[in-house]
């Protein structure tokens, strides 16, 4: 839920890409989460304040528990947050977790996750990869939509092949590790 959350920040924020990137490392004992747009960013003042569960920029709520949430989650496992922002340039959240601890919580259904994104923002070019010890996968909306010879990417029929082609990838990439 937290990259769910977070790519929708971005796509709030204006993006018109947004690239999603997981490393899982039994090597280096990690899952890291990664999440870049292109979207509005932050001036430094509203990036102080974007980890305060008690601060949103959105009008319909006024609480903002997607930032605060992910660097505790992370923290809990002795992991790192980093938050990096620039006013026209767009945002980087990037989350680690150390992959051992007993307080790392599952990615969670990461087809379901990424066909969320591309049902409701079609025009949001996504990028994700997801990478381990020994492979990698990575799906890119703006390959899949060349290949559509005008079909919607978010049609019932091409999103369920998008979503079995990610969970084929990423059953994969466990098989391998």
């Amino acid at each position: 839920m937290h990259i769910l959350d977070i790519a929708e920040n971005s796509i709030k924020a204006e993006a018109k890409k947004i690239a999603i990137t997981i490393e899982e490392s039994k090597k280096k004992d990690l899952i890291s989460i990664k999440i870049e747009d292109d979207g509005k960013g932050m001036d430094e003042a509203t990036k102080a304040r974007a980890r305060d569960p008690f601060f949103s920029t959105k009008k319909e709520r006024r609480i903002g528990l997607g930032l605060s949430l992910l660097e505790e989650a992370a923290k809990a496992t002795k992991g790192r947050f980093s938050l990096e922002s620039e006013v026209g340039k767009g945002t980087c959240v990037e989350a680690t977790f150390q992959a051992s601890n007993i307080d790392a919580k599952p990615l969670g259904d990461m087809p379901q996750t990424l066909i969320t994104l591309i049902m409701g923002n079609p025009q949001v070019h996504l990028m994700y990869r997801h990478t381990t010890d020994e492979s990698d996968f990575s799906m890119d909306t703006a390959e899949i939509k060349a290949q559509l010879n005008g079909i919607p990417i978010n049609s019932p029929e091409v999103l369920n092949i998008i979503k079995n082609k990610i969970k084929e990838g990423l059953d994969n990439l466990r098989r391998l590790t």
